[in-house]
């Protein structure tokens, strides 16, 4: 009967839904109490995606099957299709016609306890879905979860669980343990729960004991309900021992009761065994120890150990002191032997219980006034401390025995080490240097020897050192003699004898030196010995003069050249490295040279070179012509190729460079005409002449025939007449100027060089020569009877060679070559010239 009406409620469900087309998420069950609040949060979906169109909530409804329709309490509906308001009475909507469903009750009464339904039309769809609450009347108490077991020291979460959550009522868990525990909250369509964790590392101590999870009200700090547990932390066995005597302290011979007692245990333990300084007690495995009669080698550490299925465990341990009047003592040493000079400390050491409180220390058998602790320090051992030193330990049960002494050993280094130079003085560079170690005592004894002074030639001796070849600069050699330690002897200086060293010029002034600046040339010297020297000068090789310092007042170039310093003592000389001396200056005896030579024929090739000395070399070259014009060439060679009449002339260049300007005196160029030029003008020459020879000819036989019709004519008035032939008679003469009716050609090149050929007409006998009378009446009334004509042909010569600058072989003589034709008339001969043989022809 219980079933049947859930199951006719289920049926009409069915027959008036389509179960197929809603779904819906939200918790089944919802707890809470009276006067709080109950969130239900839920979410729906329709297959066919319609919204819905009505919400009604009831509180425990039912199915009317007569009218088809549910009643009961209703706690929410919307009066207008698709508008559902927030809030009515205690009942809130706070989804939407799409896909939210959630509601909030606040607050909830106890009543509201049952069934609530949802019931959802969309369009000819309609549904109804149930929600079931659980209101009490007091809050529920939360629900503690705890692992299946809790160990001891080993982390443990417990879990405080509430069933409960409601944004418009805040509680909070509270653990009973003063740990740090995290609270979360979960709201969701499958939980609605409140829960809070405690993470913590249990001890035994928590065995036993209760784990409470308190529910308050923050807001009215009110304890709504709480949960305990009781924990059962798994162990291992606790334990502590009780002594007899307390103190734990006793005098040798007394006995003593241990007891093991187990504080906790959890499982129960399984057995009690003892223990000595860690190690066990073989036999003792009750919780009792007795010890009857203890000794002194009972002293120590005991402790009890038990075990159950947890592990094993130890009690903490009880310090056994057993009394005792002293050992019999000994001395320890630190640290012996000892090295004099350093600290030793002495130890006396017995055994005691408890520990001597007075000490007597005793040196060769002899007290020690003063020495009553265990230990004593020498800060500085000598050799005067060295012997047995033993001590007598004390405490409150009575004096012990002196035992055993113990001998200190001082030990040092050798005394008094010196070497020895076993050589005769002085020592000069190169000789060989015996060297010897002594010393007078030692402890222990000497074992080698060492030197600060050991060259790859060196060789040892057992006590000694030989020097192969001494160094000019040996520096002061020593030895130390060796056993533990090593002790140096006093350097001793060999005083090595040698010529001067590192010779070098020091120059003033330091940067470029320029011709005419005082300069000051310095010899320095490292070091010598005997310090006695002398200085010398040598420049290309050749001795200059002797004197540390050089000078020169105004330096020249001339001065420039390689020098080098001599310094000498009575050992030996020694030189510095060469050092050259250049002197800077500008350009001097500049020069023009020209290649191949100074006259040159045209058509050849001219070189012409600006030759200079300076220092540095020139930079820059001028060149300028005989008109001082620059030619704006700027090398060091000028070019003519090919050269022509045009280039003859003077040339000099100008040289520069950094420190100034040179320029060298003219030097002159001649060109001459070539052998073709030569042929050239000499053809043009003899062509010329060769014309005016022929018309001068010309005329000659036109004047003749000319003279012979006069002849003829004055032979038939009845004149005599004579004629006579001149012949070529050397003589020098000196050349005479041109008339004004002569004729001839002339070569500009060859200078005086000339070829005449000339034809005169003088005047008659009786015709006195008087300038200006050329046209007059008296000349014009000479006898036309008369032949006063005078033919001359004149050849003149160079004394030098033709054309070339050829000296002829034969010399010729100057002068001029004379062939006279005269016609006398009926008056007297003229006189006879000077230097002329005639040669007169009669008929």
């Amino acid at each position: 009967m219980h079933l049947l009406g859930p199951l006719l409620l289920l049926l009409e469900y069915l027959a008036f839904s389509d179960s197929t087309s809603w779904t819906f998420e939200h918790p089944k069950t919802l707890y809470a109490w009276d006067g709080a609040c109950v969130w239900i949060p839920c979410r729906y979906s329709i297959v066919n995606r319609h919204s819905i169109d009505n919400l009604t909530v009831y509180h425990n409804y039912k199915y009317d099957n007569s009218t088809k329709s549910y009643s009961g309490t209703i706690l929410y509906k919307n009066l207008k299709i698709r508008d559902f308001p927030p809030r009515q009475g205690r009942v809130r909507f706070l989804g939407n016609n799409r896909y939210n469903c959630t509601l909030l009750i606040n607050p909830v009464k106890v009543n509201d306890s049952g069934q609530l339904g949802l019931r959802m039309t969309s369009k000819e769809d309609k549904w109804m879905e149930p929600i079931g609450l659980n209101i009490s009347e007091t809050a529920p108490p939360p629900r503690i979860e705890l692992p299946p077991e809790i160990r001891e020291l080993r982390d443990v979460t417990v879990t405080c669980l509430l069933n409960f959550a409601c944004f418009e009522y805040q509680v909070h868990l509270q653990w009973s343990l003063e740990e740090p525990a995290v609270t979360s909250t979960c709201l969701s369509t499958k939980t609605v729960s409140t829960q809070s964790t405690l993470t913590f590392q249990p001890q035994w101590t928590h065995h036993g004991k209760n784990l409470t999870c308190q529910l308050w009200d923050p807001t009215e700090q009110q304890l709504l309900s709480e949960e305990t547990v009781w924990l059962d932390v798994k162990h291992a066995p606790k334990l502590k021992i009780q002594v007899s005597p307390t103190e734990a302290t006793v005098t040798e011979g007394e006995s003593v009761t241990m007891t093991c007692q187990i504080v906790s245990s959890n499982p129960r333990h399984q057995g009690v065994s003892w223990l000595r300084d860690g190690a066990p007690l073989l036999g003792e495995e009750t919780p009792t120890l007795t010890l009857p009669q203890v000794t002194r080698k009972m002293s120590g550490q005991y402790q009890c150990k038990a075990h159950n299925d947890v592990g094993s465990e130890k009690s903490e341990a009880v310090d056994l002191q057993v009394h005792y009047a002293p050992e019999p003592s000994s001395v320890q040493i630190f640290s012996s032997p000892a090295k004099e000079g350093n600290k030793v400390e002495l130890t006396c050491i017995s055994l005691a219980n408890p520990p001597p409180t007075n000490y007597t220390w005793y040196y060769n058998g002899l007290k020690m006034p003063g020495k009553t602790d265990r230990t004593f320090q020498i800060s500085e051992v000598l050799l005067r401390h060295a012997g047995e030193y033993s001590c007598l330990a004390e405490n409150s049960l009575g004096p012990g025995e002196a035992g055993q002494g113990a001998d200190l050993e001082v030990q040092y280094p050798p005394k008094e080490v010196i070497t020895v130079i076993q050589n005769r003085t002085p020592i000069r560079e190169g000789d060989s240097v015996i060297l010897s170690c002594t010393y007078n005592s030692s402890n222990p004894r000497v074992t080698r020897y060492e030197w600060n002074h050991l060259g790859f030639q060196d060789r040892l001796l057992p006590a000694g050192l030989t020097i192969r070849k001494v160094a000019w600069d040996t520096g002061p050699v020593k030895c130390a003699a060796c056993n533990q330690w090593c002790l140096w002897s006093p350097p001793v200086n060999l005083d090595v004898q040698y010529a001067p060293k590192d010779v070098s010029v020091q120059v003033t002034p330091h940067n470029e030196i320029r011709s005419g600046n005082p300069v000051l040339l310095q010899c320095d010297f490292l070091s010598s010995r005997p310090t006695d020297v002398r200085f010398f000068w040598k420049k290309n090789g050749i001795l200059l003069e002797e004197g540390k310092k050089l000078s020169f007042d105004a330096i020249s170039p001339e001065d420039a050249g390689t020098y080098h310093c001599l310094v000498n003592n009575s050992i030996g000389q020694n030189s510095s490295k060469a050092w050259v001396l250049q002197v800077l200056y500008a350009p001097r005896s500049l020069r023009v040279s020209i290649s191949p030579k100074d006259r040159l024929v045209e058509g050849k090739k001219a070189v012409l070179t600006c030759e200079s000395d300076a220092n540095p070399p020139t930079s820059h070259y001028t060149w300028f012509d005989w008109n001082n014009r620059d030619l704006r060439h700027y090398d060091q060679m000028l070019r003519l190729d090919p050269v022509t009449l045009q280039h003859s002339g003077a040339y000099w260049c100008q040289g520069t460079n950094r420190l100034g300007r040179g320029r060298s005196p003219p030097t002159t160029l001649t060109v001459y005409y070539s052998s073709a030029t030569i042929s050239r003008r000499v053809a043009l020459g003899v062509g010329l002449c060769l014309a005016i020879f022929l018309l001068a000819t010309w005329g000659v036989k036109l004047q003749r025939n000319w003279k012979r019709t006069q002849r003829q004519q004055g032979l038939q008035e009845g004149s005599s007449g004579q004629s006579f032939f001149v012949r070529n008679v050397k003589a020098r003469r000196i050349p005479q100027a041109e008339g004004p009716h002569s004729l001839g050609c002339y070569n500009p090149v060859m200078e005086d060089a000339v070829s005449y050929a000339a034809l005169r007409f003088p005047r008659g006998e009786t015709d006195a020569p008087r300038p200006g009378d050329a046209g007059t009446s008296e000349t014009r009334g000479l006898s036309p009877n008369r032949d006063d004509t005078v033919t001359y042909s004149v050849v003149q010569k160079r004394q030098v060679g033709d054309y070339e600058n050829v000296t002829p072989e034969v010399l010729e003589d100057e002068g001029i070559h004379y062939s006279e034709l005269v016609r006398f008339g009926s008056g007297e001969p003229p006189l006879a010239q000077e230097g002329v043989e005639y040669v007169t022809l009669k008929h």
